[in-house]
């Protein structure tokens, strides 16, 4: 449907979807401290790939994948209030985040949990303004509540602390990185897929798919926290170790967990595969995945 590169794809959806974001949370009436907070961390950069997976499905399915513009806005919403959350003294008590202070290093801690509060709770309301029927917008409020939620999200988040200190086995390590990562990319995937009316087995391909992607994120993520360019990654390096947190290569070794992401996206890739879907820019974004430096 796009008929574009991925790097204008990207371009122009990453444009639109953070203008939505800017406009949405500027027309609420709320206190300025909030809206400034919010603002601070949604437009703190980064590389979007969550609305963009849901473009890019819908694109896959022939979609104009602007029809898709309100959820994939609230997925980074969710995605956002997250990483304030996680960045918080209580967690990972991080000061930078994409090269700038933390949220809660600027307007303090009280400040930074509502504000992911606040991002959260407005994702749902931003879904159900979407231009399609209440039985869409009703899976589409199920699939983003499961994927952030205890089932998902915030189960991942769960182990990923209780797990601090321990040598994890390699199961309660993936458990961590499906659900604490993966199950929000997975939602992106599918909420496209359900935009784009979808049929069942379609839906299981693009979920195993979303389950090889989002490992092969996680994957890669604990890869650069090791090696990465720490001006590119825009925090420290070793904050997992720093955090006494297990991760592939301390499980595998580096060789190992670099075998591990090559698996996991050439698996991912083989899904898409066989979808017989124009799926050019979802085999684009796996790879980016699985090379990316940030």
């Amino acid at each position: 449907m796009s008929g574009l590169s991925l790097t204008a794809f990207t371009e122009k959806y990453k444009k639109l979807v953070e203008q939505e974001l800017k406009n949405s949370v500027s027309q609420l009436a709320a206190p300025e401290i909030i809206l400034d907070s919010m603002h601070y961390s949604l437009s703190a950069g980064g590389k979007r790939i969550r609305p963009l997976l849901t473009f890019a499905t819908m694109s896959a399915f022939g979609k104009d994948p602007e029809t898709g513009l309100l959820p994939a806005a609230a997925i980074e919403m969710i995605h956002t209030y997250s990483l304030i959350h996680d960045d918080l003294p209580s967690m990972d008590d991080d000061d930078l985040r994409r090269g700038i202070p933390t949220n809660h290093k600027v307007y303090g801690e009280a400040i930074a949990i509502l504000a992911g509060d606040a991002l959260l709770t407005y994702a749902f309301q931003l879904v159900t303004a979407m231009k399609f029927d209440a039985e869409t917008k009703i899976k589409v409020l199920e699939i983003i509540a499961k994927a952030a939620g205890a089932e998902g999200m915030v189960g991942g988040q769960v182990g990923d602390i209780e797990g601090e200190g321990k040598n994890l086995s390699k199961e309660d390590l993936e458990y961590i990185h499906v659900h604490k990562t993966g199950k929000m990319l997975e939602a992106s995937i599918l909420i496209g897929a359900v935009l784009a009316g979808a049929d069942k087995e379609q839906m299981e391909l693009l979920t195993s798919f979303a389950y090889h992607l989002g490992l092969a994120f996680q994957i890669r993520d604990d890869i650069l926290d090791v090696e990465g360019d720490e001006e590119l990654i825009g925090k420290p390096l070793g904050s997992d170790v720093h955090n006494h947190k297990s991760t592939y290569p301390a499980l595998l070794t580096m060789d190992g967990a670099k075998k591990e992401l090559t698996y996991h996206i050439s698996a991912a890739k083989e899904k898409l595969n066989q979808l017989s879907l124009k799926t050019g820019l979802l085999e684009e974004m796996t790879d980016l995945v699985g090379n990316r430096n940030s």
